[in-house]
């Protein structure tokens, strides 16, 4: 049911959900930190932000069991349709290197992200207030939206390498 994309590429149903969802999380984090900085909404902005990481761990969690356990790696999903051009050779080693430097952000997005919401859960009062964590927390967050970018930027790179060219 799921083994096709919807955005008209050979991706999975997956792939094409998540590459949707990063590109529809960084507009909604710039409005987070928007609601934050200049409304000074910490309750707004606690909620986005849980929003967030939730999407984002359903949608790895997701995306990981589609891609590892149903396809057998994104190189199966690549390849999948016999009648479409097959990724070989030095393409096949550019999405490679690609998807290298996309995993080094995937795989610290969720738990930078982790962290600094923990740290917030529990070091802020209920409701959200500035207080002695806010440095702490203004410096993880910082990390956190630069993390997210970068994975969403060569998230879009590796599908465009790997499945629209």
């Amino acid at each position: 049911m799921f083994a096709n994309g919807f955005l008209g590429y050979n991706a999975s149903f997956m792939l094409d959900f998540v590459v949707t969802a990063l590109v529809g999380l960084v507009p909604l984090l710039l409005f987070s930190l928007y609601v934050v900085r200049y409304f000074r909404n910490y309750r707004l902005h606690r909620t986005l932000q849980l929003v967030i990481g939730l999407i984002l761990l359903v949608a790895v969690i997701l995306f990981e069991v589609d891609m590892q356990w149903v396809h057998g790696g994104w190189e199966n999903i690549v390849n999948k349709d016999p009648d479409a051009p097959r990724l070989t050779g030095d393409a096949f080693l550019k999405v490679r290197q690609v998807l290298r430097l996309h995993l080094l952000f995937a795989v610290t997005t969720p738990l930078i992200w982790g962290v600094t919401l923990g740290l917030a859960w529990k070091k802020f009062p209920h409701p959200p207030v500035p207080g002695r964590h806010s440095r702490m927390h203004k410096l993880l967050g910082w990390l956190s939206v630069i993390d997210l970018i970068m994975t969403a930027l060569t998230g879009i790179w590796f599908y465009y390498l790997a499945f629209v060219v």
